[in-house]
């Protein structure tokens, strides 16, 4: 064991190098704390990483590929960590942030432009078309006062519920919150496939259509897209993490990897500290960040007292997750429909129009099973970022969705996923040119039962969310109300941080509402800091 020393005295120590873990430290690290991020694995950035998996030179997203929700986030829209200004990240905003692309080599695009949109819309129902400018506006307009609480700690959800029920436009968000994706959709919107468009995009949470809770993200939707777009870094979702990393250090923090954390150390009901494999000791004088589930948190630490680590254990999660299929490519793929649906950062790939159809293959993947009919989205990530393949080669990042529980035996994972990855590229196929044997250099996929192995104390069955998006696990009450302020309870100076706390999976830049919440616990103004030079 390395003796105690100044070498093992920090202010704060962050378990676990993922997304969120990383940037709450970078914020604590720029409050002017001594700063310390642990990771497990070799390399840093959870589900916010890119790496060659398959050949030199191909460089895939191995788990996010589309920043959505960080777009509102201070943390971008203000830089409020130097990424932009300072280290370097670059992000690809597309025309065209999302389109649904059909087998009858028809598409539905919707542009960052509302104009284009409406008019696309119009070609196949007037009425929708200005049904949905109606309904973009009021949710560009609504967001101002909905994002403001994305990124900080969130009201409890009392308060939260009474506040929204004082005005007609806080009920109306209510609605949205305790319905279904499906049902708002059909509310507004006569075209089935339009009601597909958006419900398809929402399901990417991994909330299924029907399920209660979900109506709200098709109302966000469309406003997010039109006001902010959405974004994937240049050279691939990892750069973010590597711009976080370089502002840790820039604010005289340290990022460790290959460092196991078993135990969280407590002293008079306090978080001390931590306990590595290999058995080294150190000491975290004002506090412990821990990107840990809830769920498995009481292996590291003790002191959460039974009935909050009880009700912990009730947490949610999704009830399918993703298979991702990666292929490098000689040349790149590109899709059949032609025109501007290549330009597309978030592609769905639909075989069928018809929302039942839809609701039937979640209702299969509900029992257990792959559903007759997939549901996959995808693209060529080097179409719109060069770096990403060498020598005018592809990089494909292929989704489909599936059950954790194939089967009812996660394990049988581990024996079909090769087959299930070519029936999935015999999907693909029928929307892309460039998917071909001969132009396929090579190719990798991930199960969801490896997407918890990747991440075993945080994508807990393969949910990459951490926990499902209802409305009974949001706000103040997620992952439950015990947590739902990023404290633990009976664990002073302790707190949580991952894609399970509010506001939910995702690149958010969540852990600076963790960040926040540290620096009201040690009367840092944070107002102050964000005020300081970078």
């Amino acid at each position: 064991m390395k003796e105690d020393g100044v070498g093992n005295q920090y202010d704060i120590i962050s378990v676990g190098g993922g997304h969120n873990g990383l940037t709450a430290a970078a914020y604590m690290a720029k409050a002017g704390k001594k700063v310390l991020v642990l990771e497990r694995k070799g390399h840093v950035g959870g589900g916010v990483s890119t790496r060659e998996l398959i050949a030199p030179g191909f460089w895939h997203d191995e788990h996010s590929n589309v920043h959505i929700m960080l777009q509102g986030n201070p943390m971008i829209t203000d830089d409020e960590l130097g990424l932009f200004s300072k280290f370097g990240l670059k992000y690809f905003y597309s025309d065209v942030p999302h389109a649904t692309v059909f087998t009858d080599g028809t598409a539905i695009l919707s542009y960052r432009d509302l104009d284009k949109t409406c008019a696309g819309i119009a070609e196949f129902s007037p009425r929708d078309a200005e049904a949905y400018r109606k309904f973009a506006q009021k949710s560009m307009d609504f967001l101002p006062m909905f994002m403001s609480g994305l990124y900080s700690p969130p009201f409890p959800m009392g308060a939260f519920m009474a506040m929204m029920d004082q005005t007609d436009e806080g009920r109306e968000i209510l609605d949205f919150m305790s319905r279904s994706a499906a049902d708002i959709a059909a509310q507004y919107f006569e075209s089935e496939r339009l009601q597909l468009h958006l419900v398809r995009l929402v399901t990417e949470n991994l909330q299924a259509p029907d399920d209660l809770g979900t109506g709200m993200g098709v109302f966000l939707m469309p406003g997010i897209i039109h006001k902010f777009g959405v974004a994937r870094p240049v050279g691939g979702s990892g750069q973010l993490t590597k711009a976080t990393v370089q502002a840790i250090e820039h604010f005289g923090g340290e990022v460790r990897v290959n460092a196991e954390v078993t135990k969280i150390i407590t002293s008079g009901g306090k978080a001390t500290g931590v306990l590595l494999s290999t058995g080294e000791t150190l000491m975290a004088k004002d506090g412990v960040i821990a990107g840990i589930h809830p769920k498995v948190l009481g292996r590291f630490v003790s002191g959460i007292p039974e009935q909050v680590d009880r009700r912990a254990q009730r947490i949610t999660q999704s009830f399918f997750s993703i298979m991702l299929s990666h292929y490098a490519l000689k040349k790149k793929a590109r899709l059949k429909v032609g025109g501007d649906a290549d330009k597309a950062v978030m592609t769905e790939l639909m075989t069928s129009d018809s929302l039942n159809d839809l609701r039937a293959s979640f209702d299969q993947m509900r029992r257990g099973h792959m559903p007759a009919t997939r549901l996959c989205a995808g693209s060529d990530v080097s179409l719109d970022d060069d770096t990403r393949a060498p020598n005018g080669g592809g990089t494909f990042y292929g989704v489909t969705f599936a059950p954790y529980d194939i089967e009812g035996n996660p394990s049988l994972w581990d024996e079909i996923k090769e087959a299930e990855r070519e029936k999935s590229l015999a999907y693909f196929r029928q929307f892309f040119d460039g998917l071909e044997d001969d132009n396929i250099v090579g190719s990798m996929v991930k199960s969801p039962l490896d997407m918890e192995r990747d991440s075993p104390n945080s994508f807990l069955r393969g949910d990459i969310h951490g926990c499902a998006p209802y409305m009974y696990q949001t706000v103040g009450h997620r992952p439950t109300p015990d947590y739902g302020q990023f404290a633990v309870p009976g664990v002073e100076s302790l707190y949580l941080v991952g894609p399970f706390m509010h506001p939910g999976g995702g690149v958010f830049g969540a852990g600076r509402a963790t960040a926040i919440r540290m620096m009201d616990d040690l009367n840092i103004d944070y107002d102050k800091v964000m005020g300081a030079r970078v």
